[in-house]
């Protein structure tokens, strides 16, 4: 117990030591949000990583599908690797990076504000993220619960409070550059933390192929589907339930594409080289960390008679205890060490999404609509006090899902991952390669998205059976988006020509380098 706290304490120390250095970086709104423009390669892809994997993706998640999946859960991993790192950072990285500049925007919404040339869009998609990122923020807490009791014998509820503030002292105090900097350092640990994990846990089990052995002679006599209920079946390249794994891998992959607190990474990056950079580091930390994760959370079936005994093919207390009952047999240091890790995991998405949400409220809502003449002081105030708003909100939404049992908020996390992305993911990207993206278009998707998400939780069992999973509802909005867009848009006005052409010409734009940066045609 000794060690355990200790190494909690000492996290928290430069945790919060990190926040009060970092105010020289905060004393004005781009600093703030941003960073001034001006993070390098290490920080922001591991900014992109954490802010990617919380305690919901260690926890809930690789328990859950790996549960469900066996070994080829480690599907979703790599998917977020090639797809939600490596493509997401190919595909927008750069582009992100240049057209945000030039229209000086912040956020996302602020973004489509001024790439459409509509205030009301902006302020339509500040609406969405403020509605949609507070259930994400409050469901990040829940992984810690069953954590903290098997570790700690401290009340769950104390936990939460000091994480969140914790994390509001030092987001509040040095802004966009102490949270990529305790990113950094989180995103070490939990390298480290799931690497010895997965050690540990395949170790306990006889090895790497004694663990396989053991996961092909297992099957599900409950499974719905005759394939599930085949041995080997979890131990297999696909696994029972692939078409299903398909939507997993798409929500959870894709999906970074579209989430703001994702993409505004992009927006921060120092130049052109530090992409290229950002790109291999993002995705050999997904490579490890999300692979790592739903590698581990396939092997839970071993554990079957701590968490079944009553042989009923689920997890009596839920997809929640499977990855606490796995670690609940390690050594105390590596209990430790899971327990900063799942700490890491949280904080560093939860700063991600308060910055978001409190820069998207207070410069794309409140500034000139409901505040006037708000000056850049100001701005920075507003956005303070949101951010200890929003944790406040997430803390308490966390505690009454705690307390009561109530599922409702935890359901919100895969119905938010869906809404978001499937609202912003298609515009955003159409918008950054293709000037004939209509503001109608965008409309139209945004509301398409928000309306069948909302719907899945309140009327989900009038959905067709393979939409009344949030995650495949999720994953069926982003898709759609693609289709959406480019169809409204070749039948609605076109959008200014002029505008676009100035716009799109930051692309071409003729820069000057030094010679180290580019090899010349000659030397005349």
């Amino acid at each position: 117990m000794f060690m355990k706290i200790i190494l909690v304490v000492i996290f928290f120390g430069v945790m919060l030591g990190i926040g009060l250095y970092c105010r020289k970086h905060s004393t004005d709104v781009s600093g703030f949000v941003l960073g001034g423009r001006a993070v390098g390669p290490w920080l922001t892809a591991f900014a992109y990583g954490t802010s990617y994997f919380s305690a919901v993706v260690f926890v809930g998640y690789a328990g859950q599908f790996g549960w469900r999946y066996g070994i080829a859960a480690t599907w979703a991993g790599l998917g977020n690797a090639v797809i939600g790192s490596l493509m997401a950072w190919a595909v927008l990285g750069r582009r992100t990076r240049i057209m945000s500049q030039y229209l000086s925007s912040a956020t996302m919404p602020d973004f489509f504000g001024k790439r459409f040339l509509s205030n009301a869009l902006k302020i339509a998609a500040s609406i969405i993220c403020f509605v949609f990122l507070i259930p994400y923020t409050a469901s990040l807490y829940n992984g810690l619960s069953r954590l903290f009791g098997m570790a700690f014998s401290i009340d769950y509820s104390v936990c939460v409070i000091f994480m969140a503030v914790l994390t509001g002292i030092y987001v509040v105090a040095g802004g966009y550059m102490a949270t990529a900097i305790n990113d950094f350092i989180q995103g070490i640990i939990m390298l480290c933390g799931i690497i010895a994990v997965i050690a540990a846990v395949i170790s306990s089990r006889g090895g790497l192929f004694d663990a396989l052995a053991g996961l092909a002679e297992i099957s599900d006599a409950h499974a719905a589907t005759r394939l599930a209920k085949s041995p080997g079946i979890f131990a297999s390249f696909f696994g029972p339930d692939p078409i299903n794994l398909m939507f997993v891998v798409i929500l959870t992959s894709l999906g970074t594409w579209g989430l703001p607190q994702m993409v505004q990474k992009f927006y921060a990056i120092k130049n052109e080289s530090d992409i290229t950079k950002g790109t291999v580091i993002s995705t050999l930390f997904a490579l490890v960390v999300a692979g790592g994760c739903y590698f581990l959370g396939g092997f839970g079936r071993l554990f079957s008679a701590q968490l079944d005994p009553a042989g009923l093919g689920v997890p009596a207390d839920g997809y929640d205890s499977i990855i606490p009952v796995m670690l609940s047999g390690l050594p105390d240091i590596l209990l430790g060490v899971v327990v900063i890790l799942v700490l890491s995991a949280s904080m560093s998405t939860l700063s991600s999404l308060v910055l978001a949400s409190s820069s998207t409220l207070t410069l794309d809502l409140l500034k000139d609509h409901v505040i006037k003449n708000m000056d850049e002081k100001k701005q920075l105030l507003v956005m303070r006090i949101l951010i200890v708003i929003f944790i406040i909100i997430s803390v308490v939404l966390a505690l009454i899902q705690y307390k009561s049992n109530v599922t409702f908020i935890a359901q919100l996390m895969g119905v938010s991952w869906g809404a978001l992305a499937g609202a912003f993911l298609a515009p955003f990207m159409y918008s950054l390669y293709w000037k004939g993206v209509t503001k109608i278009s965008c409309w139209v998707n945004f509301i398409f998205s928000s309306v069948v998400m909302t719907a899945n939780i309140f009327m989900r069992p009038d959905f067709p059976v393979m939409l009344q999973s949030p995650i495949n509802a999720g994953a069926f909005c982003m898709l759609a988006g693609f289709i959406i867009v480019p169809v409204v848009s070749f039948i609605t006005p076109k959008p200014n020509k002029d505008f676009l052409d100035m716009a799109f010409a930051c692309y071409t734009k003729t820069v000057t380098v030094r010679q180290s940066k580019a090899l010349a045609d000659n030397y005349d």
